[in-house]
């Protein structure tokens, strides 16, 4: 699903993507049936997502979202049907094509928002915020569907980026700027290529069940990296600022 234009303010982008969630929302329900439960979650999702929207608009100075977050807000309102339909499954039966078939768009939008923000010029820290945080509300929305059917251990692929958040809350050097990887990039892709592999049931129960631990794997790595990473960082800076603030000793002359 694409947006028909380019907003021209920013609390007319985020209302058109409220109509859009709306309408999205309507028509699964009309054709593949969602429960109240998984049609209130994803109105609540749309409406989370258009409020925080609006007000990164805001707080940036935007007055246009750009074509990339115009491509990364169609995908993020896809996420809000997958997310309806995720909840929709614990209580009632959901088609599997019809699920993959959304959430496999959404997947295979990702990085195209990226490539648009490079060719036309428009790449923003909060273009590159959105896109992390759709990935990763995407990835939790999947592992809790593949949690339901492998078992719950699989919800850590999507809480893993969560659970870092939560930890900087007490440990602020977490919060630092990490040195690009393109290795962060393949453990990432590796998520969603597994979870789409796993939802669309493409593989036997056991290869499902090796490839979601491979992916869990893969991410503690990663995650783990990083984690060391920054404490490493911190300490050398923590050694400097014990360095510089240090008396000098007196010249003597």
């Amino acid at each position: 699903m694409t947006l028909a234009a380019t907003p021209s303010a920013p609390a007319r982008g985020p209302m058109i993507g409220l109509g859009a969630q709306a309408a999205l929302l309507g028509a699964l329900a009309a054709t593949l049936g969602l429960t109240a439960a998984g049609l209130l979650a994803g109105a609540v999702y749309g409406l989370a997502l258009c409020g925080l929207l609006g007000a990164g608009l805001q707080r940036h100075g935007m007055r246009a979202m750009g074509p990339a977050n115009v491509v990364t807000f169609s995908r993020a309102i896809l996420v809000g049907g997958v997310t309806a339909l995720v909840v929709t499954s614990f209580t009632h039966p959901v088609s599997t094509p019809a699920l993959v078939a959304v959430a496999g768009v959404a997947l295979a939008l990702d990085g195209v928002d990226g490539q648009v923000a490079r060719r036309t010029g428009n790449t923003t820290a909060l273009g590159a915020r959105f896109d992390m945080e759709i990935d990763a509300f995407l990835i939790l929305v999947l592992s809790v569907y593949a949690g339901d059917r492998f078992g719950w251990w699989t919800v850590a692929l999507g809480a893993y980026r969560y659970l870092f958040v939560a930890a900087s809350w007490a440990l602020p050097w977490l919060t630092a700027a990490l040195p690009h990887r393109f290795s962060r990039k393949v453990v990432a892709a590796l998520q969603g290529i597994v979870l789409a592999l796993v939802t669309a049931n493409l593989l036997p129960p056991v290869l499902s069940q090796v490839a979601l631990a491979v992916a869990l794997a893969s991410l503690t790595w990663s995650f783990g990296r990083d984690a060391i990473w920054l404490y490493k960082a911190s300490q050398v800076r923590a050694a400097a600022r014990v360095r510089w603030s240090a008396p000098r000793p007196a010249l003597v002359g």
